[in-house]
């Protein structure tokens, strides 16, 4: 089996992954070996001599301009096959924007004020998904309004990720909603809707995951025809509320129809 050494002075994460899809083109395998923080000429020279050992390809993100030059002297020395990810490219980008690199490594990976504020909306919305925490509804970003199996989770998800603190309060037939919902501004609250026969299928495949009866009164149309209902009257009470109908559409295609509205309504 072939070896690949994947050497970094930051992560490697970027090399790797690139090794490995460039690796699916071939019906082969390769034993791919990822080495981070690489730094110190020690270090260097004694992963290039297992290299050698391995008649492995090397494949590096150096940024550090003397820690690369050091390892291009290596294994120019031991007759390596290599592969400089980063250094033609840096070199083009300085060339054309006539401009030296920081040579500062991991600089993709830099933890700031976005990381955190992602990491926060991400916890946010899984404390306060479907319901479980009415109390901090008002101070969500956005708050999503549906009956069961209408996206309101992945979409939670998916919008956290994006930094947004986003809660999500299911429409129970027959249960009025949490009073905190009335607190939230209008322009934060969205609702989401389903046609009937797509209901039911999703709706018949849990119920059949689930290993329960497919009579079920939860995938029966005429269960989810009320349900749907009455998800309207509520919306109908709150006509401030845009309403979006997931039918048939991907989670990224509703989360941008609900940033383009939301960005709309922010203007207002």
């Amino acid at each position: 089996m072939k070896s690949v050494f994947v050497i970094s002075d930051a992560t490697g994460e970027t090399a790797e992954r690139m090794v490995q899809a460039a690796a699916r083109q071939f019906e082969t395998s390769l034993a791919i070996q990822t080495f981070s923080n690489v730094r110190l000429s020690a270090e260097i020279e004694e992963i290039v001599g297992s290299a050698a050992e391995e008649k492995a390809l090397v494949v590096f993100t150096v940024v550090n301009e003397d820690a690369r030059d050091l390892l291009l002297k290596h294994l120019a020395e031991r007759d390596i096959e290599s592969i400089d990810l980063m250094g033609a490219l840096m070199g083009k980008l300085s060339s054309s924007l006539d401009a030296e690199p920081s040579g500062v490594p991991g600089l993709l990976h830099t933890i700031g004020e976005d990381y955190f504020r992602r990491m926060e909306a991400v916890e946010f919305a899984v404390k306060n998904d479907d319901g479980a925490e009415p109390r901090n509804l008002p101070k969500a970003d956005l708050v999503l309004v549906g009956i069961s199996r209408t996206s309101k989770t992945p979409l939670s998800t998916y919008l956290a990720q994006r930094g947004l603190k986003v809660a999500n309060v299911p429409l129970v037939l027959g249960i009025d909603p949490p009073e905190e919902l009335a607190q939230v501004p209008d322009h934060k609250v969205y609702g989401l809707t389903i046609r009937t026969e797509a209901l039911a299928q999703i709706r018949q495949a849990r119920l059949k995951h689930l290993g329960m009866p497919r009579d079920s009164s939860y995938g029966s149309f005429g269960h989810i025809d009320d349900e749907i209902a009455y998800a309207r009257n509520i919306f109908r009470e709150n006509p401030e509320w845009p309403v979006i109908d997931v039918t048939n559409k991907a989670i990224e295609e509703t989360a941008a129809d609900i940033l383009r509205l939301r960005k709309r309504r922010n203007a207002k």
